[in-house]
């Protein structure tokens, strides 16, 4: 499994000038290169439909694909001198930024879906760049070995566990400094699940008015980071449209506003992991709703539904849970507010009424509370059928559950072992979270 640890760093002003200089050199190779790419793009395409059946073809240019580019780069050190100070392999990272960003373009991902046309990267948006490979014993106390750019000094508030392996090392430069980002490897997480416990599997609905409701009736109260800074961003947000462009007042309040849009970006972020620690922590199974987070940023409510950040909170939900080797399921959430969670029977209901009362079995309970309830019974059901013998078969070792599942309660079953970061036995520890 891969994870990433970031750091903060401390570079001289000579390793920051330094680093400066770099992403200013690769910012423009790598607009050349995709300025190529698109010359290809435009030459060998047909502008119309059709054509006469005699007519001139010009010639057509060979495609430069990641290979054609790499063999580029030996020449442009030859005419630009500048380039032998970046380490080659950093500059053959930036080929292969190009590539994908092309291939996304034209080919689209492994689920066939296209992105925009690529766009040429301003020097303010080229933030970053990485050393796709480093030697093990490149973090020394405190400081990290970067090939041509020396030791520099690094914050390490966490020290990097036992076993875990350096893969790569990226630079990025933020609002507020530079970071040195490890991706790390470890083989140390079990690949098999742990049995499920039914006591032990949850439904939740996210929304607004609460962050997300539980199927047992917890609330997690919304934060509305963004919400409660902006009177402050709207204070700076003043003086970089009062100050005269091209000046370095403006540029000073333009960091400064970048600063709090980051400060509000990492109290969210900071939310998000709190939370979903709380969750894995007392429960094996979470199911969630499937949500089109892009179709509601497009309604009125985009600013709250943005400020809310459900698929960041969801996808660090999924990482975790997969490092803990427990399960969290997505659910369609069709009519999971309508239906009702005891008798099952639809109750339509607007938006604006967020209260569930159910004229046929007499049920009354917040409207997200009734979802959450139908979304983790819906998971309980369904895993019981799809999901026991695959995790039965994968738990070397541990002896099978049968969770004899029914509409009244789950009957009750035998505390189920759990797996630490080394795989034995025994309590789940925080680690592993």
């Amino acid at each position: 499994m891969r994870t990433t640890y970031q750091y903060r760093l401390r570079p001289t002003q000579q390793q920051a000038a330094l680093i400066d200089r770099w992403l200013s050199m690769l910012c423009a190779q790598y607009n050349y290169l995709l300025a190529d790419r698109f010359n290809w793009y435009e030459q060998n395409r047909s502008p119309v439909n059709a054509c006469p059946l005699i007519c001139h073809l010009p010639q057509l240019r060979i495609n430069p694909n990641y290979y054609s580019q790499k063999k580029t780069l030996p020449q442009l050190k030859q005419e630009r001198p500048w380039y032998k100070d970046i380490h080659s392999q950093v500059l053959q990272d930036v080929v292969k930024r190009v590539k994908l960003t092309f291939d996304r373009f034209l080919i689209g991902d492994s689920s066939g879906k296209r992105s925009g046309k690529p766009r040429f990267k301003p020097l303010s948006r080229y933030r970053t760049f990485t050393y796709p490979q480093i030697k093990q014993s490149c973090l020394q106390g405190n400081r990290i070995d970067l090939p041509k750019l020396g030791k520099i000094k690094v914050v390490l508030h966490r020290q990097i566990p036992d076993g875990f392996k350096i893969k790569t090392v990226s630079i990025s430069k933020k609002a507020d400094g530079l970071y040195v980002t490890l991706s790390l490897e470890d083989k140390t997480v079990p690949e098999i699940k742990t049995d499920i416990n039914p006591h032990l599997i949850i439904g939740i609905d996210v929304g607004l008015k609460d962050f997300l409701t539980t199927s047992s009736g917890e609330t997690v109260t919304i934060p509305q980071h963004y919400r409660k800074a902006q009177k402050r961003r709207r204070l700076i947000q003043k003086k970089v449209s009062r100050r005269e462009k091209g000046g370095n007042r403006r540029l000073k309040a333009i960091k400064l506003l970048a600063k709090q849009h980051q400060k509000v970006a990492n109290k969210r972020k900071d939310f998000h992991f709190k939370t979903a620690n709380q969750l894995l922590s007392k429960y094996d199974v979470i199911a969630h709703e499937t949500l089109n987070v892009k179709g509601l940023a497009r309604t009125k409510l985009a600013l709250s539904v943005l400020d809310a950040g459900w698929s960041s909170f969801l996808s660090i939900l999924t990482n975790k849970a997969l490092n803990a080797g427990l399960l969290v399921v997505p659910v369609s959430a069709h009519n999971t507010s309508q239906n009702c969670s005891s008798c099952g029977e639809k109750v339509p209901k607007k938006l604006h009424i967020r209260w569930h009362d159910c004229p046929h079995c007499g049920c009354s309970l917040d409207r997200d509370h009734n979802a959450a309830i139908r979304r983790s019974r819906s998971v309980a059901f369904g895993l019981s059928r799809r999901y026991a013998n695959n995790i039965k078969n994968r738990a070397v070792g541990h002896p099978v559950l049968k969770a004899q599942l029914m509409s009244d309660g789950i009957p009750g079953v035998a505390e189920k072992p759990t797996l630490t970061r080394s795989g034995k036995c025994g309590s789940m520890s925080q680690r592993t979270l």
